[in-house]
């Protein structure tokens, strides 16, 4: 998976929207973040639930890891670029979108 095709992948889903946060590329809906690229480590974080980033780390933890901070606890996954399936990228970036609207629409 190359950086251009993960940035559309996030880009793909409705009212997403690419803005700088910090110095990387961040993805939000509704102005708030639910992925960002990481390009010098050619990587992608991913906002998940504790629950759902068990669920990909135990598909391959070489792949899907916790951020290594208090946000991996709170479901902040990193996502190896080169090795992760494109279908795979798709559910993760689609859980993290959901998660982002489902939260703004309770609100």
């Amino acid at each position: 998976m190359d950086l251009e095709t993960a940035r559309q992948i996030a880009l793909s889903f409705p009212g997403s929207e690419e803005k700088d946060h910090f110095g990387i590329p961040s993805f939000r809906v509704k102005n708030k973040i639910f992925a960002t690229l990481w390009v010098k480590h050619n990587r992608m974080m991913v906002k998940l639930s504790p629950v759902d980033q068990s669920v990909f780390n135990s598909f391959d933890p070489t792949i899907f890891y916790p951020v290594p901070n208090k946000w991996g606890l709170k479901g902040a996954t990193f996502i190896e670029l080169d090795k992760v399936r494109k279908d795979m990228l798709e559910d993760a970036l689609n859980i993290a979108w959901e998660a982002v609207i489902a939260k703004k629409g309770r609100k």
